[in-house]
Order: structure tokens, then sequence, then C-alpha cells
């Protein structure tokens, strides 16, 4: 913006307008790693906007680097934890590089081979075992089958994944595999405050358009199969269901996690509570005062997300000395995740 400096004396204004595209101020971060020549390999980029993901990593089409930091960024997250890799060989050491960034509620990925998605799972996996919890999104190659992508699921077969289906199209309207609409989801589950609320419905912002039209029996498939599918209905891309790709447990059928709000909601609550307790006894004695305490503020925690509609509830909370460790307390619990409301049924009785 110019502005003209004039001498005579009275009150001016100006006025710009930008349509670039940023991060929002509530959400949180994604991690992206990404095969890219033009920035330093193995390096974490914190990006904010689309244009400082063109000046780090140039436009390279609807599957570079830039362009999922614009989906993510439009669906609602705060910024990315960007790792641009010179090569194929460089993914397990960008996946690592993300993993030691906070606050990071998804990661992504430029490849859609199943190898490089299971070492993003592990990644994700290992990261939330040391109290770093977070998802991936994975996307399915140009024009997967239905069956192909059920094959797919089966083999991450995680509570920490989503994959999505189907791919998306270019600027042309061309086929191309579901990179785009990974992000895009990425940045929508990045951009939602409450965990209980169902992704189904969440309308998917800057996509050209989907590559396939799904039906009720593709849907329905997908949804048993453990993958997310997608619908564009009047030029508007959503989402139909979330859900993750675990459907087994030791191979046994097993739908406890299937719909993603419910690890969304584990992933609400643990932190939460780890994070109040670590503020408030830092340095406490192991005493039946300080466990009451301990016991009170958990109490608290549970309570507030009891009425926030995040759990239905809650019981059993306890908290005991170790007998074999005198400096350690034990906190024991359970709780019920709150369910998104996926279907209402009609059962009309008529009379004529």
């Amino acid at each position: 913006m110019s502005i003209t400096v004039h001498q005579r004396p009275g009150v001016y204004s100006s006025y710009d307008a930008s349509g670039l595209v940023s991060g929002s101020d509530t959400g949180r971060l994604v991690g992206l790693a990404g095969i890219n020549t033009k920035a330093p390999a193995g390096k974490v980029q914190m990006v904010t906007s689309y244009d400082q993901a063109v000046t780090l990593f140039g436009s390279q089409g609807d599957e570079g680097m830039a362009e999922l930091i614009r989906l993510a960024l439009k669906n609602g997250a705060s910024g990315v934890a960007a790792v641009p890799l010179g090569s194929a060989e460089g993914y397990e050491a960008a996946f690592a590089a993300i993993a030691e960034v906070e606050d990071i509620a998804l990661v992504i990925c430029d490849s859609t081979d199943l190898a490089v998605q299971k070492k993003l799972r592990s990644s994700v996996a290992e990261a939330s075992g040391q109290r770093r919890e977070r998802l991936c999104v994975a996307a399915g190659a140009k024009n997967e089958s239905v069956e192909q992508l059920i094959a797919r699921a089966r083999e991450l077969n995680h509570e920490r994944v989503i994959l999505v289906a189907p791919g998306g199209v270019d600027g042309g309207g061309q086929p191309v595999s579901g990179l785009g609409p990974a992000a895009a989801v990425a940045g929508a589950v990045a951009g939602e405050k409450d965990p209980a609320v169902p992704l189904g419905g969440a309308e998917l912002k800057g996509l050209n358009g989907l590559s396939a039209r799904l039906g009720d029996r593709d849907i329905d498939l997908l949804v048993l199969g453990g993958v997310t599918p997608l619908e564009s209905l009047g030029g508007v891309v959503s989402v139909v269901r979330g859900v993750t790709t675990r459907t087994t447990t030791g191979g046994a059928p097993d739908a406890a996690w299937r719909d993603l709000s419910a690890i969304r909601v584990v992933d609400d609550i643990i932190p939460g509570l780890r994070n109040a307790l670590r503020a408030r006894f830092r340095r406490a004695k192991n005493t039946p005062q300080s466990r009451g305490a301990i016991r009170s503020q958990v109490v608290l925690e549970l309570e507030n997300k009891l009425a926030r509609e995040i759990i239905t509830g809650y019981d059993g909370v306890s908290v005991s000395a170790d007998s074999e460790d005198p400096t350690r307390c034990l906190v024991d619990f359970s709780f019920a995740v709150a369910h998104g409301l996926n279907q209402i049924w009609l059962t009309a009785h008529i009379t004529v």
C-alpha cells in the first residue's frame, strides 16, 4: 500500500485488501513432511500464511507443499510445522523432527506410498506415547477403488490414523490423489474446538472438487472399513462421517475406536488432566492432604468436561500412594466419551 503525503491539514484515510490465506487464531498446528528442493532439507519451518509458504517452498502445483499448507490453513489450522526433504529417503527423519514440535494436532505428508504412511503412523503413535498426543491423515492414490482403499485402511489399522476418500481434482478437473482432501481434513480437525463434535458435515474449503461420487453402498463399505468418506453436493465438499482406520484388535473386529470423536475426546481429557495437575502440584508432598487435593482437582476437571458435554459421565476417582514407591501416587478413574449424533431415524405411524 502506498501513501501520498499531503501538506493540507485535515483527516485522511487509506485502505487495502488481501485475499491471502492465513492461519486461524483458535486452531492448532498441523505437521507436514514433503519433498521440496527449494528449502533446506530437514529444517522445521513454521508457516502461518500461504504467501509465506510460496516464498519458502515455491509453487509446485496441486499437490506441492505450498498448496497442502494453503488447504490446512484455510480449513482451520493456526499454522503448519513444515519439514521439507530432498528425497523419499528423508521421510522418517522429517517425521522425527515433527514429533518434537509441541501443540501439533495432526500430521500429514505428501506421499500416498503405504510404506511411508506406516512410518507416519508409527511416528504419531510414538509421539503420543511420549505425552505429545496427535493424529495423522493419510491419502489414497489417484483413482483408487473402494476395495483398494479398504485394504489400505486395513494395513494402517490404528485409532490415530484417518484415511480419506475419494481423491481430489486439479484446476482442470482431472483426477489427482487424495493429498489435497487429506490436508483440508487435517485443517478442519485442527480448527475444531470441541473434540466431541462429529466431523461429519464439516465443509472443506479450497478444494477444486472430488474425483469420484460415492454411492450409499460405497459409503457404508468405506465407513465400516475404516475410511472417512467425502462428498461434493452443489459444489460444496464436506465430510460424510469421520472415522479412524482402527477396525480390528488382534485380528478380531473392534468398533470401539471407529468414530473419530472417541480418540479426540481421550486426547482432550488426558493431557488436560496432566497439565492441570502438573501446574498445581509441581512441588507437593505425597501426604493424605495432597492426595485429597489431587482427587478434588481431578473431579473438578471432569466436572468441567461433563458440563461441556465432552464426556457423559465419570466414576471411581481414587488417589492412593504407591506401595512400591513412596514418592508416587496413583490416580484411577473412568469416564464415558460423548458420541456425535450421526443419524436421526424417524418412524411414522400413519392412519388413512
